[in-house]
């Protein structure tokens, strides 16, 4: 018997700012609202979600966690692009010159990498 991630928990100050970008990132939806977690899953229902969880204090290091997005039907520098125009962030975390991915982070600096291959390219 194994285990299946269920849920992937990311704490927001502003937690609808928050959902609403990577549900922008994902194409996904509000699932559900408590109004203490707002929940955002793909529109199929199908595969983990994302809790996006109201908490009153500030991200204050690296997170020990993180996503790794590839795009689907776009080039890493396009979805870069339109991950900026979003609201994210180039971030640097200690990541060399040289490395084939691209870190971001979300409006409240919560860091993700978008890799260099497609979905395509898997």
């Amino acid at each position: 018997m194994t285990s299946r991630i269920a849920t992937i928990a990311i704490d927001a100050l502003d937690a609808p700012r928050v959902a609403e970008f990577w549900m922008a990132v994902l194409g996904w939806r509000i699932v559900e609202d408590d109004g203490e977690v707002l929940s955002i899953g793909p529109p199929a229902g199908a595969g983990p979600t994302i809790d996006v969880v109201r908490v009153t204090e500030r991200k204050t290091a690296k997170n020990r966690l993180h996503l790794d997005l590839r795009a689907d039907g776009s080039s890493q520098a396009r979805e870069v692009e339109r991950l900026l125009a979003l609201g994210a962030r180039k971030t640097d975390i200690g990541q060399g010159p040289d490395v084939s991915w691209v870190v971001l982070a979300d409006p409240e600096g919560n860091e993700f990498c978008v890799l260099s291959r497609s979905v395509q390219d898997v």
